[in-house]
C-alpha cells in the first residue's frame, strides 16, 4: 500500500513538472471552484443493487495545480445505510486527487473541452453515527471516475457524472487481513454542479501561453533593431523621394507657365504644277485627263491674279518639225479648253510648243503638256 501510495505521488509530480511548461501566470488564488453533489450509494455485494440504494450527497472544493492534475476536499454524507435512527448514517470526508485523462494524452488546448473525462483517487476520514455512544471511526479510500460536461462560452460551470467504489479500509481487516475488500465497499453514483471561479488571467480556467528563453528574446530583440533600422534607412530615402518630386513639380509647372511662340503657317491649296499626258502622234485631249485640266481652272478661278504657262512636249519618234507643231498643238489643246470650257480669260495663260521632251527616263512619258502656275 505504501510503495503504491509513493508511486502515485511520483507520478503526480511528473505530471506537474510537465504541466509547468505548457501554461503559465497561474497564482495561488487561480483555478478554485466548489461543488455540489447528490446521488445515492449501495452495497458492493450481497445487496440488490436499485433496491439498496440509500441517498448521498455533499459538498467539495478544489484547486487544479495543472491542467492535468487537480486536488480536492470533498465531504459526503450518507442516510439509511446502516440500522441507526440518527439522520445520517455515515460522513466520508476525503483528500482527493484528479487526474485529467484527456489532457493526459491529448494534450491541453487552452481551455477545457466540451467532455471530458477525469480518474479520482483519495483516502478520508469514514466516520458511523449510531444512537448514543459508540460512534466509530474508520478509513477511507475512494476510486472513480468524473464524466465532466463543461458548459457555457466560458466554461465557468461543470456538470459531471461521477460513478466510485468507496472502501471502507478498517472494515474486517483484523479478521481477514483484507483492506480493499468488497464486502466492506459500496458503489457511489452522483451528480455534481462545479462552478470554476475566475482567475487572474480573466478566464475560468489555465491560459496557454508560450514562453520564451532569454536567447529568443534577445534574438527578437536584435530582430526589431534591425528592422528599426531599415525604417530609418527607408525614411531617409522617402525624404530624398520626396525632395526629388518636389523639384520635378516645380520644373513641371514651369513647363506648364512657359509662354512658347507660335509660328503661324498659312496652307494654300496652290496647285504648283499640273500633267495633261498624250497618245502618240495625238494632239487632242482625252476624257481620262480631264480631271488635270480642271484642278488648274479651279485654282485659277479660286485666286483670280494666278497664271498658267503650260508648254506642250513631244516624244522623239518623228522628224524635228513634225514634233515641234505636236508639241505647240498640245500646248494649245490644253489652252483651248481652259477658256472654252472653264471661261479661263486666255490672257492669263501662256502656251509654248517645246519640242521633244527629255523630262522623262521613258521616251513615251514626254508626250505631255506640263501646266505651272504663277501667283
Amino acid at each position: 500500500m505504501r510503495k503504491s501510495i509513493i508511486l502515485l505521488a511520483l507520478i503526480l509530480g511528473g505530471l506537474t513538472a510537465k504541466a509547468q511548461s505548457v501554461v503559465e501566470g497561474t497564482k495561488v488564488t487561480d483555478n478554485w471552484s466548489v461543488e455540489v453533489n447528490a446521488g445515492a450509494i449501495t452495497p458492493l455485494t450481497h445487496s440488490a443493487f436499485f433496491k439498496n440504494m440509500r441517498p448521498a450527497f455533499g459538498v467539495g472544493v478544489s484547486k487544479q495545480l495543472t491542467p492535468i492534475f487537480g486536488l480536492g476536499f470533498q465531504g459526503m454524507g450518507y442516510v439509511n445505510t446502516t440500522p441507526s435512527k440518527t439522520s445520517f448514517d455515515a460522513s466520508d470526508v476525503s483528500l482527493l486527487g484528479k487526474v485529467n485523462l484527456m489532457n493526459l494524452f491529448a494534450g491541453y488546448t487552452g481551455e477545457p473541452r466540451l467532455f471530458e473525462v477525469e480518474a479520482v483517487a483519495g483516502m478520508g476520514w469514514l466516520h458511523y453515527y449510531v444512537n448514543g455512544d459508540g460512534d466509530q471511526n474508520s478509513w477511507s479510500t475512494r476510486l472513480g471516475l468524473n464524466f465532466n460536461f463543461n458548459l457555457g462560452e466560458s466554461k465557468a460551470w461543470t456538470l459531471g457524472i461521477k460513478p466510485a467504489i468507496v472502501y471502507d479500509m478498517q472494515g474486517t481487516y483484523p479478521e481477514t487481513k483484507s483492506r480493499f475488500n468488497a464486502n466492506n465497499a459500496g458503489f457511489e453514483l452522483t451528480a455534481g454542479l462545479t462552478y470554476h471561479f475566475k482567475t487572474s488571467n480573466g478566464t475560468h480556467h489555465f491560459a496557454k501561453v508560450r514562453v520564451y528563453n532569454q536567447a529568443e528574446i534577445d534574438g527578437l530583440n536584435s530582430s526589431i533593431n534591425a528592422l528599426r533600422s531599415e525604417v530609418n534607412n527607408k525614411d531617409g530615402e522617402i525624404s530624398n523621394a520626396n525632395q526629388r518630386i518636389n523639384g520635378l513639380q516645380e520644373e513641371l509647372e514651369a513647363c506648364r507657365t512657359k509662354v512658347v511662340p507660335v509660328e503661324t503657317v498659312v496652307k494654300t491649296a496652290r496647285v504648283p504644277e499640273s500633267i495633261i499626258t498624250f497618245r502618240q502622234g495625238k494632239s487632242s485631249v482625252d476624257a481620262s485627263q480631264l480631271p488635270n485640266v480642271e484642278r488648274v481652272a479651279s485654282y485659277m478661278k479660286k485666286y483670280a491674279d494666278a497664271k498658267v504657262v503650260i508648254k506642250g512636249y513631244a516624244s522623239p519618234e518623228g522628224s524635228v518639225e513634225v514634233n515641234a507643231r505636236i508639241a505647240a498643238a498640245r500646248a494649245e489643246a490644253v489652252k483651248t479648253i481652259l477658256v472654252n470650257k472653264y471661261k479661263i480669260n486666255a490672257s492669263r495663260i501662256t502656251a509654248e510648243g517645246q519640242g521633244v521632251g527629255d523630262m522623262f527616263t521613258e521616251p513615251d512619258w514626254n508626250r505631255v503638256s506640263i501646266c505651272t502656275i504663277e501667283d
